[in-house]
């Protein structure tokens, strides 16, 4: 009689479930991974499906492709209800999942803080459809803006407004202000685009506050360079749907505002009340499992250790979470086997963000570097990043075509958007 497998469920097919289900690929164990998409999608690329750099194609891959040769483990498409630790279940909308370890690795979700009532009159950039909806809704307003039949001022349709300093928020700006200059008026040239301007607000002092003080600095020259209004120290109060009111009383009139000025992790429901703290977070040890459970562990985005050292937790960054996947996966391993645990220690290679063309910062350890270099290095780190082949060569066909040509190809309203006033979108 054949003896029955370890059964180990991953929800979540990000950066760190995907890195923990390869790293247990040739184990003795059946691996079940789930998440409501079929595919992983690059992230931090996002912003380039959103401003016409990319198609989503090139920055996300199916998860059966992943692992079509891996006999251990399965995928299956479908979102998780809640979990019983008590009965070692899932409960999904494609039936109840047993498990003998389950790993959550549901990463991050917006946080719209006091924004939350007219969170459906923003544009967020968290998923693939979200990029789409933004990309039509820029280009939907330049025709919008052509046609002007309800005689709105230019303004109000042009402009666009981002919330939110970090590296999201530079590298939209950035994009979308080059779409405007090389861009826009190839394919508008009717349009007045002096009318059109890109505001960014950040309520701290500084850009990218999370890196090195070179990073925030240049990153704000460089946005300065290409024409982008950026406050610091601003604070937005209110947005109605055509106009942005800041803590000052000055307002900024839009119809595109875009939010990037916050994340919180995305838990499960059904986990211990007292494992869920700050920013929505996961509670876990240094062993990656969940404060008052044995057989649940939490990696990435969606999962924080507090220590001394790290008050808040690591950062809610990919590196962090494929390499919390790749050492739970040896974790289980040496439980498996009747080994102790070890201790997860996380190892800092460095930041980097890009604000447009030759424009980038990286932060490493022992070296901080701006400008060209920078961008190269940023552009080589994340085509090798992408998963699949056809993907690396795709990303980097368009990216020089691009380069030589200042020109982003694709300004496709495949699936028009709408933003709805009562809760939900519209296409």
């Amino acid at each position: 009689m054949q003896e029955k497998k370890i059964k180990v469920v991953i929800v979540g097919a990000g950066f760190g479930g995907i890195a923990l289900a390869k790293a247990l690929r040739k184990s003795p164990v059946d691996v079940l991974l789930i998440d409501q998409h079929n595919y992983h999608n690059f992230q931090p690329l996002m912003y380039q499906v959103a401003t016409g750099g990319l198609e989503p194609g090139s920055i996300a891959y199916p998860v059966r492709r992943i692992f079509r040769y891996n006999k251990n483990i399965t995928f299956r498409m479908g979102k998780v209800r809640e979990v019983v630790p008590s009965e070692n279940l899932l409960k999904t909308n494609i039936g109840d999942i047993p498990y003998n370890y389950l790993i959550i690795a549901t990463g991050s979700q917006n946080n719209y803080f006091n924004f939350e009532p007219v969170r459906d009159r923003l544009l967020a950039l968290k998923s693939i459809p979200e990029a789409l909806n933004m990309r039509s809704f820029i280009f939907q307003n330049m025709e919008k803006a052509l046609a002007n039949i309800d005689n709105e001022p230019l303004e109000e349709i042009m402009n666009i407004a981002i919330v939110g300093g970090g590296p999201a928020g530079i590298e939209l700006a950035g994009a979308i202000s080059e779409m405007k200059r090389y861009v826009l008026p190839k394919d508008f040239p009717e349009l007045d685009l002096s009318k059109m301007s890109i505001n960014l607000y950040e309520a701290s002092p500084a850009l990218l506050s999370a890196m090195s003080e070179e990073a925030s600095v240049k990153s704000l020259e460089y946005l300065k360079q290409l024409g982008v209004n950026v406050f610091l120290n601003t604070r937005v109060r209110e947005y109605d749907g055509s106009l942005i009111t800041l803590e000052d009383g000055s307002s900024f009139r839009t119809d595109t505002v875009i939010w990037t000025a916050g994340v919180k992790g995305a838990p499960l429901e059904g986990l211990p009340a007292d494992s869920i703290v700050g920013g929505n977070r996961i509670a876990i040890n240094e062993y990656n499992r969940v404060a008052g459970t044995t057989n649940i562990f939490a990696i990435g985005d969606v999962a924080t250790h507090i220590t001394e050292e790290n008050p808040k937790g690591l950062p809610m960054l990919a590196p962090v979470a494929q390499q919390q996947g790749r050492h739970l996966a040896k974790n289980l391993k040496r439980v498996m086997k009747g080994r102790s645990m070890l201790p997860f220690e996380y190892l800092d290679k460095g930041v980097m963000a890009t604000i447009g063309r030759r424009k980038a910062v990286v932060d490493l350890k022992v070296w901080k570097f701006q400008g060209t270099f920078a961008w190269l290095v940023w552009m080589f780190v994340h085509i090798m990043s992408l998963v699949g082949f056809r993907n690396k060569i795709v990303a980097f066909l368009d990216w020089m075509v691009n380069y030589f040509t200042y020109d982003r190809p694709l300004g496709l309203i495949i699936r028009p958007y709408k933003r709805s006033e009562n809760g939900s979108e519209s296409l």
